[in-house]
């Protein structure tokens, strides 16, 4: 086939250059500040883009949006996101801003852990109905949403992946069970990806060996020990072939993908060492897992992934994105420290998706909001049942409604005014003054009553800035926005010093506003908090599990923790608020590894402890 767009869909059950430990340091003097400040082409997790409301679970009539399981591909220099059960694409240029194509003909209930392959630039297709069946649609012009169907060809299939090597030898790779492993089969793209007869087991998960494919929130499960293989990904570099795989489950905190390498497409493929891959538990949106790895224009690799939202349903997630490398020794690792602040952009030269330097300046801030008619703390468990505690209404010595959900850094967590009108506000009177450079709104679905893609929903509002809680100037205008945003990242053209901020709601999509975490970014006025003192780990019984503690650092919001397997390979982080104390259960049984922590505030990062060696 020529000039074919191909992308494989299946059902939906689970889903899901050789550089250093890089981040970025807090700038230590005006013109670094300045550098970071003049810096736009920035973007931030979970990706701002206009997730769609899902149709799995209406019968339940449980409204929500969601993005899961995407498939990114570069074709002829720009780029397409496929997303699950989404009713279209997005197209983007840059891989920072994305436009959704509403196809002309598509699947009734959405296509299901979508695969995409660019091959030569043609591209081709597969979509999964609801049962498991394939057929496959093509294009030449995925821009026009204009797709032609082929027969059938495929059942039986979950969590797929296509890929067609340089000799246009072409695999299937599929999988999403606690108990079956991967399989690859072999496909004929010159006759309708008919299968050749060639098919194959390749691995299951090890829990035994490896503490991250756990089942659980946190690698735990009172009952439950296998984690669920799904999601399955192939990426070519250097002569290798690099399958990735997601586990324990989508709905958890500690969803990731990891690798196996092999030296042809059939394997047999080794366990990489350095594993996960992809792996963001901690701070305020958790979750990597069941992604894909796309080689920008320019060389560099990206991993789109999935992060657990998991407040209406299990299954309402959202998508981020982090640079991937290949080291010297050819491991493959993704950069997810600081994974939900601010990055620079795909176009940034030296950083591209590195954590840019600004803090967040709202955390624990003081909020009052204008009406509220719940305060809601809400987790949905494991059997799919959502646990809800409806908090007491407080308010401060004036009369106003405290809303302590707004900045607590737990997208679990949210408040719902009275109304959907312009007379709802959210005020903040962050805990010190800062530089601000951007926002990040994070709106909650509360019984929305939208069950599928709907056109035309938009996100009014205005933001406003004050140094003394009397004198404001609006720094956000987006009163007559067409912009549909349900995790608006907003930068403004130039830092803004203030120490209280105001949303002022016009409309936004459903029955009454609702907001889990309103968040700003920046950098305070003081110093960068003293590095960590006192820093012990210690490997316990079950050496997948590791106990970790450190002194208090005066000033500090929180503690970064990195560990690898080699000093100079610290690829894992997982970043914690309010605690000197932290237990993981996501190691390698047999792996030595090295570990150090750092302290951060609103003003910046400390330096890294010393390092700590643990057989």
């Amino acid at each position: 086939m020529k000039n074919l767009l191909f992308l494989f869909t299946i059902l939906l059950f689970f889903s899901c250059n050789n550089e250093k430990n890089q981040y970025v340091e807090h700038p230590s003097n005006t013109k670094e500040k300045a550098e970071i400040n003049k810096e736009s082409d920035t973007y931030i997790n979970p990706l701002d883009i206009d997730y769609t409301y899902m149709v799995y679970n209406s019968s339940q009539n449980k409204s929500y949006r969601s993005g899961a399981d995407p498939a990114v591909i570069e074709f002829k220099g720009e780029y397409y996101m496929f997303v699950t059960r989404s009713f279209g694409y997005w197209h983007s240029t840059d891989l920072v801003n994305w436009n959704f194509i509403k196809p002309q003909q598509w699947f009734f209930e959405g296509s299901n852990a979508p695969t995409a392959f660019n091959y030569k630039d043609s591209l081709v297709y597969f979509a999964g109905n609801p049962a498991g069946y394939g057929s496959i649609l093509y294009t030449d012009n995925p821009k026009s949403g204009k797709w032609e169907p082929t027969a059938s060809i495929s059942t039986d299939i979950q969590d797929s992946e296509l890929f067609i090597d340089d000799d246009g030898e072409t695999y299937l790779y599929w999988g999403s069970s606690n108990v079956n492993p991967l399989k690859v089969k072999m496909l004929n793209k010159d006759d309708r990806f008919l299968e050749t007869g060639v098919r194959k087991e390749l691995f299951n998960l090890d829990e035994e060996a490896h503490g991250w494919e756990r089942f659980g929130e946190n690698n735990f499960h009172p009952t439950l020990k296998e984690g669920y293989m799904e999601g399955a990904s192939m990426t070519k570099h250097n002569g290798k072939y690099y399958l990735q795989y997601a586990a324990p489950g989508t709905q958890f905190n500690v969803y990731a993908d990891g690798v196996y390498i092999g030296d042809t497409p059939l394997g047999p493929f080794t366990y990489m060492k350095n594993n996960p891959m992809s792996f963001k538990p901690g701070g305020f949106t958790n979750g990597a897992g069941h992604g894909i790895t796309v080689k920008q224009t320019n060389g560099q690799y990206w991993h789109f992934a999935t992060m657990a939202l998991a407040s209406n349903s299990q299954w309402e997630r959202r998508l981020c994105m982090f640079p991937t490398y290949f080291d010297a020794d050819g491991l493959m690792y993704s950069n997810t420290a600081y994974g939900d602040y601010p990055r620079f952009g795909a176009s940034h030269p030296t950083k591209a998706g590195q954590h840019n330097g600004w803090m967040l300046l709202s955390y624990k801030g003081a909020a009052t909001v204008s009406s509220s008619l719940m305060q809601v703390k809400k987790f949905t468990s494991n059997d799919d049942a959502v646990e809800v505690t409806e908090l007491p209404l407080e308010k401060n010595t004036d009369g106003q409604i405290i809303s302590k959900v707004l900045t607590d850094e737990d997208p679990k967590t949210f408040w719902v005014a009275d109304a959907n009108d312009d007379k709802q506000w959210i005020t903040i009177n962050m805990l010190k003054p800062g530089n601000i450079n951007a926002f990040q709104l994070n709106f909650h679905d509360h019984d929305s009553g939208i069950y599928t893609r709907t056109e035309g929903l938009k996100h009014q509002f205005t933001i406003e800035t004050s140094e003394d809680g009397v004198n404001w100037q609006t720094v956000v205008d987006r009163s007559k926005s067409e912009k549909d945003t349900p995790n608006a990242y907003i930068v403004l053209d130039d830092a803004v010093k203030a120490k209280y901020v105001r949303y002022n709601n016009i409309k936004v999509p459903g029955a009454n506003f609702a907001m889990s975490e309103f968040r700003v970014f920046g950098l305070g006025v003081e110093d960068k908090p003293k590095g960590v003192t006192e820093f012990k780990v210690k490997r316990e019984d079950d050496r997948r599990d590791v106990s970790l503690s450190w002194n208090a650092v005066a000033g500090a919001q929180g503690y970064n923790i990195r560990w690898g397997i080699a000093e100079d390979k610290l690829y894992q982080s997982w970043q914690v608020y309010d605690t000197t104390e932290h237990f993981m259960r996501c190691l390698d049984r047999d792996t030595p590894y090295y570990f150090t922590i750092e302290a951060f505030n609103e003003n910046g990062i400390s330096e890294k402890s010393d390092m700590f060696f643990t057989e």
